[in-house]
């Protein structure tokens, strides 16, 4: 059922879930990993994601995880003894799971290596001899035969009952030059040894790869652990890792969120500043900040308690909304003094905040209620990004309205100053 183009070690299945909330979702996952890691799968290693998931990973890093870690280096043991120092150093990570070796060494494989002296004292051509080992093990065509119109190829192999273990291998008849018949194992030296199903290359170099999940943990706390724990390590001389995958990428989307809208946030409140003319009423403005992460604070406690890059765009438009409904109160009081020739006091005050009500009210319930949705399916698949957003902007809209239009006008009037400008 795979989508996409991979080899015979890779299968996929698309499983359909009835429309469910995202408890029952939740449930539904967990019971998939218990069938698929306690039954003791041999050599199988599972991914388990959603669609969206699966391809914003695949997209990030090549892999279907959350974290990647590719170990670069020019000797594939060395390679290999830091790939398990690593491996074991993300198991010790709390919230680690599934941790899979993409391309383990081990893999059994048969080797066979000429003795050059024997083939020699035998009269035996190397090519006579790899052509014996093929058509056993391999498989050699031999002729071809018409069954109708289609051609058939007809291959001759060794039975199997007699290339599956290495003395028989050994015991595999080759005709001399003479005539006579020697063992493969009289002029070869036949092992068991340790090989590779794949050996990974990037940039010229080549890499062994480690991927995992984070199952329960902020990401941010994650990748602080297991840059902890990595920084412990001793590499081999001329090996080197890189951490990539959702996790990293989610990260660093975070930093350049948060500097790109502390830079914005500057600008903005410059420009207020010279809207106002006012620094005491430009300040008194960001009390209403505080309002909406409270509102904030508590939604993200209700989507499992840590911080995606769905959640910070959530709370950025949170503070801008906000920050709109607190500049609206201030511009009318201003309003209410130049225009109206009123003098700044209590009743003022209740008239420029009750007018005001009407406005704010409708901006904080059509958000709401179109973000609505989205807020009550945030555990559900397709939803990773927009739901936690969803929830926050619903969250904080809720707390910032009601202190808003309670708190605030009590705080401009005791702290705020309101002038006719001349």
């Amino acid at each position: 059922m795979g989508a996409d183009t991979f080899g015979t070690h890779y299968s996929e299945f698309e499983i359909e879930l009835k429309n469910s909330d995202g408890p029952t979702q939740d449930k539904i996952l967990a019971q998939i990993e218990n069938l698929t890691q306690n039954n003791n799968y041999v050599g199988l290693n599972f991914a388990i994601n959603t669609f969206l998931t699966e391809r914003i990973e695949e997209t990030i890093s090549g892999y279907y995880s959350s974290v990647v870690i590719n170990i670069f280096g020019t000797n594939l043991d060395t390679i290999d003894q830091d790939t398990q120092k690593i491996a074991s150093a993300l198991a010790s990570i709390k919230g680690a799971k599934n941790i899979n070796i993409v391309s383990p060494a081990g893999t059994p494989q048969i080797t066979i290596h000429f003795l050059s002296e024997k083939l020699s004292q035998w009269g035996i051509q190397k090519t006579d001899l790899l052509n014996a080992i093929r058509a056993a093990f391999e498989g050699l065509p031999v002729a071809q035969v018409y069954e109708g119109n289609a051609k058939v190829n007809i291959s001759i192999i060794l039975n199997k009952n007699f290339r599956d273990d290495i003395t028989d291998i050994q015991k595999l008849p080759i005709m001399a030059a003479d005539g006579k018949i020697v063992e493969l194992g009289q002029v070869a030296y036949i092992a068991q040894e340790n090989g590779r199903s794949k050996i990974l290359h990037q940039g010229g170099k080549r890499i062994q790869t480690i991927t995992a999940d984070i199952d329960e943990r902020d990401i941010n706390d994650f990748n602080n652990d297991l840059k902890n724990e990595l920084n412990k390590l001793k590499l081999n001389q001329g090996n080197y890792y890189e951490i990539t995958g959702a996790a990293q990428a989610n990260a660093k989307s975070q930093e350049e969120l948060i500097v790109h809208s502390v830079i914005a946030g500057a600008g903005i409140l410059l420009m207020l500043y010279i809207a106002f003319g006012n620094l005491r009423n430009l300040l008194l403005t960001l009390f209403n900040l505080p309002f909406a992460l409270i509102g904030g604070v508590f939604a993200v406690t209700f989507n499992a308690g840590w911080i995606s890059i769905g959640s910070l765009v959530g709370f950025v438009t949170l503070f801008g909304i906000t920050l709109r409904n607190s500049i609206m109160l201030i511009s009318h009081y201003q309003h209410l003094i130049n225009i109206e020739n009123r003098i700044w006091n209590l009743e003022t005050c209740i008239k420029g905040a009750s007018e005001r009500l009407p406005s704010i009210l409708m901006t904080a319930i059509v958000t709401a209620l179109g973000l609505l949705p989205l807020a009550l399916g945030s555990g559900e698949p397709g939803k990773e990004i927009e739901g936690p957003m969803a929830s926050i902007i619903v969250g904080g809209l809720l707390t910032s309205t009601i202190l808003n239009l309670l708190i605030l006008p009590s705080i401009m009037l005791h702290f705020g100053k309101f002038e006719k400008e001349e």
